[in-house]
């Protein structure tokens, strides 16, 4: 292959959707929660999903992961529908999820918190298994490298409610890492992060992107966000207001409406 059809066929790799979303609605109790919601998120991004508080971003996560069904509508991961598919299903797939409040298991160390993340490549027999800690297994090997990756395998020891918040934080998603996605979906990670435990994150997060998986990431924080993401979807009462770069969102009309209507600074830290 020439230089020039190299380049051409890794740019479209890249600028290949990893996730569709087409025409997604959902409503509870006779409430429209979610009304045609469609965009794509290429892969090797990092795209973040923003809006005022209500705005449906939650449930449109939810959605992605197979927490809920849409009413109508189809969620297409890698051109698969998997609309209907349940969510440990999705992560077998490749598409993994980080949740705003902590999910580890605060009385077990990191080190078999992290193990834990492996679930969705082990079979049935092996996850009923204690987890053998003292042994050489292929799970606890990965588990070690995974954490020494990422500069944190000197807490593998240590019981995960021992952890400062932020160390926490990151351990909560080299766990969604272990089940080794495409597509990682973080759920306000910056969620009670001080300024410095905010900014170590943002730094995590750009060498996760680097190796690969491809982000999307709701959150509040829009420094955070303007840091970290080059790509921006942004709701409002369940639509769709604006979808494109991130240095574009502040020159958007309907953008400055949504927030300066809900008295909010989009500059600020609420999104």
């Amino acid at each position: 292959m020439t230089e020039f059809g190299l380049n051409y066929f890794q740019e479209k790799v890249m600028s290949d959707p990893i996730l569709k979303l087409s025409n997604i609605s959902k409503s509870f109790g006779g409430v429209k929660v979610l009304e045609n919601v469609s965009f794509d998120v290429k892969k090797g991004t990092r795209h973040a999903l923003i809006g005022p508080n209500g705005a449906g971003k939650t449930t449109l996560f939810n959605v992605i992961s197979g927490i809920h069904d849409p009413e109508q509508g189809k969620v297409l991961f890698e051109g698969k529908d998997l609309t209907r598919i349940p969510s440990r299903k999705r992560v077998q797939k490749g598409l993994s999820r980080s949740f705003q409040n902590i999910r580890l298991m605060p009385h077990l160390s990191v080190l078999e918190n992290v193990m834990l993340g492996q679930h969705s490549r082990i079979q049935f027999l092996d996850m009923i298994k204690p987890l053998d800690l003292t042994s050489k297994s292929t799970g606890k090997t990965e588990a070690i490298e995974t954490l020494n990756s990422f500069g944190i395998d000197l807490h593998k020891g240590q019981t995960v409610s021992s952890l400062p918040y932020g160390i926490r934080k990151k351990i909560e998603v080299v766990r969604a890492l272990m089940a080794e996605p495409r597509l990682l979906l973080l759920d306000e990670p910056a969620a009670g992060l001080n300024t410095a435990e905010t900014n170590t994150l943002r730094d995590f997060l750009n060498e996760v992107s680097s190796r690969g998986i491809t982000l999307l990431l709701v959150d509040h924080d829009m420094p955070f966000v303007n840091s970290l993401c080059t790509q921006v979807s942004v709701m409002n009462f369940g639509q769709l207001i604006y979808d494109g770069p991130i240095s574009d969102l502040k020159n958007d009309k309907k953008v400055l409406e949504a927030y300066l209507g809900m008295g909010e600074n989009f500059e600020g830290s609420h999104a």
